[in-house]
């Protein structure tokens, strides 16, 4: 089984986590006869020597021994060989070479007596082997032998995968497909083939699409309820058997499901019908899988999700903790656009008051879900309860940095939040922590009754201590934020400006008591600094100073044509227009930056809503964007918390920046 394993050099050979030597006796793991030793190895396998889908000399050399594993019938879970196989075989130009190599061994294994590797040699085939005609007969051959739903299952979702992969040869795929979507096939089986129809040849869906697959989806339901099979199988405490645990009770339903609403992509009314029929299914996985995959729909675009957000909300009041908690993770990225289930969030936050503050392992205590959701809401009725979290014993340290989300309604909290701020102990090296989102809470709510608090954090903070960094940058953003109501703190912000914190310093002097005199030398001097990671800010503060702001202009042209990144040019320009009316100069900077990256959309729309009239020349972009059904913030490989709330603040300011013109 393992012939010529000791004759590898693996010692010359690297994995992720340095050398290879231990790589023969992961291998050897992989053929024990002890579940728990499997799991171990296979988590090492793709901890190590598959870290993170990379390929290293060690991966490329394990090829060999995991198709010969992969072949020895009286191994157990070979199925999950050939899945690694598969992913060593992905994206990378050597690991797939390596693994087709040994494509003719995924043949044999496309009728393996164990079930499992069944299951998984199609979509090696499909990937691997070089002969379309050969893997198209093979499959068909499969699909007419098989009597194991799920490896049917895995056939249907390999003859799209051909389809895709051989569109000169895909017709033949998809009158299989086709007759798969219809009876007397199981509803499962009928459910996959839609969703690889509609992924690569909708024009052979039904038009009924939708509730055809409800229906479909509905019946499968009921059949799994007739039959349901409780799983005894121990997991081990591995990184495998940790996932195993995680993973949906009907991980099958979830993966159809999630195929046809990948398939059906942008046509949003259809995947929104389609998850409100799964949202209103009487069967509890049903809802649970509806409610994970509205993450995807609702991230990327744009439409009114109130049916859907509702159902998810009523999902809120189930007794399993699963199904509430993954409603709430649904509903937290939302912010405004969860208020269609914001009575059912209220329900939960009263009913549950030991949600209210989430206490960890290690670390400082946050804000429990259910209630930062509420909050995110902008619902007044969250500003009693953070009242008591308050006045509590253990107060969440991230709790300030929500408030902006409830506006005015969540004044009465500014007293709780200044005793808070007021009390912290200096010496106590928490603080720092513990006073960033306080200061940020009272800058959202427009306190200015705080300043004396503030002074004191400022003043008395240990010097030379870089821990405060970040506090010290709250306390001069809510100074700056409180304007001429900080008034008070003038000796103390002149006090920083010839510190490394100068810059925002000077900007919240500016916005204190706007003597140019005693800011713009600072911010000059930071704007010649093009290597400064403060240049963005203290060009942002020169546009704020207007026409005070004129010995600056110089240095801002050239920056609006040449910076370095479109964050700096958008920043010049800005200033340029703010400090000079230099339309002409600004317009085709703002539009080149628009376009190169749309994460500056909200910052250009900024300019745009301050320029009025003069922004005129850009107007098709803003209305481009309004009628775009994409969010600007779906961007591959790139995701946050903080997306949709972004992307629905550029909606807004783009209707007012179209009514400005």
């Amino acid at each position: 089984m393992f012939t010529g394993i000791d004759e590898v050099d693996w010692a010359s050979m690297r994995h992720a986590y340095g050398s290879a030597e231990d790589v023969p006796a992961l291998l050897r793991g992989l053929a024990s006869a002890d579940s728990a030793e499997r799991e171990t190895a296979l988590d090492a396998m793709y901890g190590a020597v598959h870290h993170q889908g990379d390929v290293y000399d060690s991966t490329l050399a394990c090829v060999p021994f995991l198709f010969d594993l992969a072949t020895r019938p009286e191994l157990q879970e070979r199925g999950a060989l050939v899945e690694l196989l598969v992913s060593i075989g992905g994206d990378d130009t050597d690991g797939a070479a390596a693994v087709r190599a040994g494509a003719e061994t995924f043949v044999l294994l496309a009728g393996d007596r164990d079930p499992g590797v069944r299951r998984t040699a199609p979509g090696a085939l499909v990937r691997f082997l070089d002969e379309p005609a050969r893997v198209l007969g093979l499959l068909r051959e499969r699909i007419t032998v098989e009597r194991d739903d799920r490896v049917l299952l895995a056939l249907t979702e390999s003859l799209g995968l051909y389809a895709r992969r051989h569109p000169a040869h895909a017709d033949a795929a998809v009158d299989l497909l086709d007759a798969q979507s219809a009876e007397p096939y199981a509803p499962e089986l009928r459910l996959a083939a839609l969703g690889q129809l509609a992924g690569c040849a909708p024009d052979r869906t039904p038009p009924d699409l939708v509730p055809t697959a409800l229906a479909l989806l509905r019946e499968r339901s009921e059949r799994r309820a007739r039959r349901a099979v409780v799983c005894t199988r121990p997991y081990s405490d591995t990184l495998v058997g940790r996932l195993r645990r995680l993973r949906p009770s009907d991980e099958e339903g979830s993966h159809l499901l999630r195929t046809l609403h990948q398939a059906l992509d942008d046509r949003v009314s259809d995947r929104i019908a389609l998850l409100v029929g799964q949202l209103s299914s009487p069967d509890w996985a049903d809802r649970c899988n509806a409610v994970w995959m509205s993450g995807p729909l609702l991230r990327a675009w744009r439409a009114d999700f109130s049916e859907p957000v509702a159902l998810i909300g009523a999902q809120l009041a189930e007794e399993d903790d699963r199904l509430r908690d993954a409603a709430v993770a649904a509903l937290k990225p939302l912010f405004g656009l969860a208020a269609p289930a914001a009575d059912d969030l209220h329900g939960l936050v009263t009913a549950r008051p030991d949600l209210w503050v989430r206490q960890w392992e290690r670390g400082a205590p946050t804000l429990g879900d259910p209630l930062r959701t509420l909050v995110r809401c902008g619902d007044p009725r969250a500003v009693p309860v953070l009242g008591e979290v308050l006045a509590g014993a253990v107060v969440p340290d991230d709790l300030g940095h929500e408030l902006a989300c409830l506006g005015p309604a969540a004044a009465p909290l500014a007293p709780a939040l200044r005793r808070r701020l007021g009390s912290l102990d200096l010496d106590d090296p928490a603080t720092p922590g513990r006073a960033g989102p306080l200061l940020s809470g009272l800058r959202a709510l427009g306190e200015p009754g705080a300043v004396p608090e503030t002074v004191r954090l400022l003043e008395g903070r240990p010097p030379g201590d870089r821990s405060w960094d970040s506090a010290v940058e709250q306390a001069l953003l809510a100074l700056g934020a409180w304007g001429a109501g900080a008034r008070d703190a003038i000796p103390v912000l002149r006090g920083l400006l010839d510190t490394g914190f100068g810059v925002p310093a000077a900007a919240a002097l500016w916005a204190v008591e706007a003597d140019p005199a005693a800011v713009l030398p600072v911010l000059l001097r930071e704007l010649a600094d093009r290597d400064s990671p403060r240049w963005v800010t203290a060009t942002d503060t020169l546009g704020r100073m207007g026409a005070a702001a004129g010995p600056a202009l110089p240095v801002l042209r050239r920056a609006a044509g040449a910076a370095a990144t479109a964050q700096e040019r958008t920043a010049a320009a800005g200033a340029l227009w703010r400090i000079g009316r230099e339309t002409a100069a600004v317009t085709p900077v703002l539009r080149a930056a628009w376009q190169e990256q749309p994460g500056l959309r909200r910052t250009i729309a900024g300019c745009l809503l301050a320029m009025g009239p003069a922004g005129s020349e850009l107007r098709d972009l803003v209305e481009q964007e309004l009628a775009t059904p994409r969010r600007h913030t779906d961007q591959e490989h790139s995701y946050s918390s903080h997306d949709i709330a972004h992307d629905e603040e550029l909606l807004r300011m783009c209707g007012e920046v179209l009514e400005g013109l």
